[in-house]
This record gives C-alpha cells, structure tokens and sequence, in this order.
C-alpha cells in the first residue's frame, strides 16, 4: 500500500526546529502557540474515532481492525511503520486514544531530524545516546544539530504481507549503522491484532460486562539478524523500542506499579534525570507505585529500570474516567537493556525497560511538539547470532464507563484504585 500526501510533497523543505532533548530527540518550534492550530488538534469534535479517520484518509492509506463486536476499532498506517494511528472502544463515535499531529500532516513539510506524525503505537529502535547510537553519526558530537532519526523508523513505509479483519502483519528489511561504525542488516517484522471481550478479559484476569467498554489490541515485534555478522556488545546492541502518544488533559495521571524493596538491593526507584528533577506537584512515589502528571503542560521524562519495573502500568483520566493500560513480555531473569544517554556511557547496557514522557513548553514562549504524552517500553538488548531473532509484545488496553467497573479493573491489574490515582498529585 502506498502512501498517500507525504509521498507527494514536491521537495523536502527542512523546518527550523529545536529538538526537545535526551530520550528521543523531540523537535519542538521556538514560535508561540498559534490558538487556532491547538483549537484545530485538540478540540473535542476533532477528536472522535470517526473524524481522525476521515482526516487520516486524506493523507495515507489505511487498515482498519475491528473486533467481534464492531465496538473495538484501531487504525494502522503501513506508511508510517505500521503504527497504530489511535483506537475506540466505542465504534466510529467513540473516543479518538491516539495523539495526531495534524498541522504537520496538513502542512506538507518534513524534517531532516524528526516527524514527529503521532500515533498511539509505533516502533522505534533504542539506543538513541551513546557510542552505539543510531541517531549519531560517528564521530558526531552529542548535539541537537547533530540528532537525525532514522528514515526507516521515521519515515519509509513497512510492506503489508497479510491481513484479516482482526490482524494485520508487515515487514521490511533494512540497514542501520551506529555511532561506533558497526553495520546492522535487520529484518522487522510487526504483527498487530485486535483482541476480542473475552481475550481481554483473560489476558487480565478480569471480568468485562455492559458497564465498561474496551479496546485492546496486540503487536508482536521481532527484530531479527539477517546479516552475517554476530550482534555483540563489543560492537553494540538494538533493542527494540514501543511508544506510544496519547492525548494528555489536566486529570490525566500515569501510574506505575513497581518492585518493591531496598535501594542497595533494587536501585533507585524512578529515574527522574533525563530533562532534570520533576517537581513533588507532578511526580510522586508512594510504597505502591510512581505516579507522574500527564497534562501535556511541562516536559518532563521518567524511566523505570528492569530491577524496579514489573510488566504492566498505564494511566487514568479522571474526567473521561477512562483507564489506559500496557502489558508488555518483561523477561523474568535478567537481562541487558540499552543506554540512551546523550554522551559516551560508563554503563551503555544498563538502560530502563519503562518510560514515560510529558510533553510542553521546551522554553518560556515556545510551543510544544504537542501537546502529549507517551507510554513506552523497550525490549533487552538484541544479542543476535546470523539468522536469530527476538520478539517484544505489547498489549494496548482502553476501558471506559462504569467508576466501580473500572475501580476494579484497576485494583485487579495495578493493585491501584482509582481514587488513589486521582489523589495522588492533588495540591
């Protein structure tokens, strides 16, 4: 399938952009906010299942996953890596889950360092810092100028193999260098499937009935060796790498579940570091979990390493009350993960397995990419022999309704209820 728009722009014209810093590069433009382009973005009627759809069709083709019901909804851009573009749990009126950016789709424009289209799910490859950095000539130094994302996770289209009405696989095969020279000949390949009630319901471990509606969705993410060459740590390691961005609101709180125990023993519970500390108003860790605020109004990062990071979290808007979640296949021994830090690393495999990003302002008077915020998870690191490969799945949750519904849905996959999520960063 093609692309539809992006492929037709005459000439790449190269946006004057800042690049909002250490965990994936963010390109943010130093104008002030232009009312009329966020009223455009985030206004309520544009963010229906069925207006994102009929904007998207504009500009790519598209595959549409629904499950037995005709409730559960997602749409999937083979022309942008096969990313999930967003989801409803409530049909074609439903809620639109996904983040877009539509002033850049409607714009035409591309950029040499990012573009940044949105999508509630896409695939990207880790380490983005560091001496195997693959955003990072060899060479180069560590700075925005410098910072190209890959074409092959930015911009070049994934080829459609199969599909049904539930399930959709792609694949492309590709080359990437990183920093240290090291040449990695890859094969991708993304299975996406939406998942039926009674799937969700077992996944979780929990009961679904008229009061709740849902959307869940799967991918399966293999990255496998296809060069003949072995993957080593002397030469560098990928991993691969989720995210996701989601509509952020003032009532939005993410919350992560994580293990339990002594610093000496386990680590630092979050990593706070990444944009510098996050202020005790939006960011605060109890004896259960971490919870960081998600109002898209301040950037700002957190990450959770492998030894604190159990295999689920998500978050809550209080508003909508909808409950978001993500489960991801975390290894139960250990492993290595990649380090993403912008400078040449002590420590290049000891990176986290969670992350969550709030986006905003870069500067006093400048606008944010978004705004939104992300989800994401990462794989370990990928230790290939020629022929080998790995796989990272990631389930994707929505519900929406019933408060007590979702109460328990909360307490029975988090160990969280909703009203200590809602009370969690109230001044």
């Amino acid at each position: 399938m093609k692309m539809r728009g992006l492929t037709r722009v005459p000439k790449i014209k190269v946006l004057i952009i800042i690049i909002a810093g250490l965990f994936f590069g963010w390109a943010c433009t130093k104008k002030k906010s232009d009312p009329q382009l966020e009223s455009f973005n985030n206004s309520p009627e544009n963010q229906t299942f069925q207006k994102d759809f009929d904007f998207l069709e504009k500009y790519l083709e598209l595959v549409l996953l629904e499950d037995d019901s005709g409730d559960g909804k997602i749409i999937v851009s083979p022309g942008l890596q096969a990313r999930v573009m967003t989801s409803s749990a409530n049909g074609w009126s439903g809620k639109s889950y996904g983040w877009i950016n539509k002033t850049l789709f409607t714009s035409g424009d591309t950029s040499i360092h990012i573009n940044a289209y949105g999508g509630e799910e896409r695939i990207w490859f880790g380490p983005e810092g560091g001496q195997y950095s693959i955003f990072f000539k060899k060479g180069d130094e560590f700075t925005l100028d410098n910072w190209i994302t890959p074409r092959l996770i930015d911009l070049e289209p994934f080829d459609l193999i199969e599909r049904s009405n539930s399930h959709a696989l792609f694949s492309k095969s590709a080359s990437l260098k990183n920093y240290s020279g090291f040449t990695f000949d890859l094969n991708i390949e993304r299975k996406i499937s939406i998942l039926s009630q009674s799937e969700i319901s077992k996944l979780l471990n929990v009961n679904l009935n008229e009061k709740v509606k849902a959307v869940g969705y799967k991918t399966e993410n293999t990255l496998k060796n296809i060069g003949n060459k072995t993957w080593e740590k002397s030469g560098g390691l990928l991993s691969i790498w989720i995210l996701g961005m989601m509509n952020p609101s003032p009532n939005t709180t993410i919350v992560i579940p994580y293990i339990e125990g002594s610093s000496s023993q386990f680590g630092p519970v979050v990593n706070d570091d990444y944009f510098g500390k996050i202020s005790s108003k939006r960011l605060r860790v109890t004896e259960k979990a971490i919870f960081f605020k998600a109002d898209g109004n301040e950037r700002g990062k957190i990450g959770v390493s492998s030894s604190r990071a159990k295999d689920i979290f998500g978050s809550y808007d209080s508003l909508e009350n909808s409950l978001t979640l993500i489960k991801f296949n975390k290894p139960t021994e250990e492993k290595l993960y990649v380090n993403s830090k912008w400078e040449i690393q002590t420590d290049p495999f000891n990176g986290d397995v969670i992350n969550s990003y709030n986006d905003g302002p870069p500067e006093p008077g400048a606008a944010p990419l978004g705004p939104f915020y992300e989800l994401e998870t990462s794989s370990p690191a990928a230790e290939l022999k020629i022929g080998e490969e790995l796989t990272h799945i990631q389930y994707t949750f929505h519900f929406e309704g019933n408060f007590e519904a979702l109460d328990n849905i909360s307490k029975k996959t988090l160990g969280i209820t909703l009203d200590e999520i809602k009370s969690a960063l109230k001044e």
